[in-house]
């Protein structure tokens, strides 16, 4: 683990939800500058995160995948992401108070 170098795997799911949460913000709030900061914010959180992902507790394991699901929060929101080799897999995007069971 230490002095692995990992690289980023952003899995479409995520940007989907990511956009969503984007527009919503956007459309409802009428905030631009608030939805373009959650996505700098969001992208920071992971490439803070992308030197050490396995340096954290794992969340949450569903029976039918090999890799635990790790959590970054930013703000209100949760991304989800697993390690595969040398891979952080980024998986899911989800509004904290609104958690749905992974799949």
């Amino acid at each position: 683990m230490l002095g692995e170098e990992f690289t980023l795997d952003i899995r479409p799911t995520f940007i989907d939800e990511l956009d969503r949460a984007v527009e919503y913000i956007e459309r409802v709030f009428q905030n631009y500058q608030a939805a373009d900061q959650l996505v700098t914010d969001v992208y920071a959180a992971i490439d803070r995160r992308l030197s050490a992902p396995l340096a954290f507790e794992p969340c949450y394991r569903p029976p039918d995948v090999a890799q635990p699901y790790y959590r970054i929060y930013v703000r209100n929101f949760t991304v989800y992401y697993v390690v595969i080799g040398n891979v952080m897999e980024v998986r899911w995007f989800r509004y904290s108070r609104n958690q749905q069971p992974l799949a």
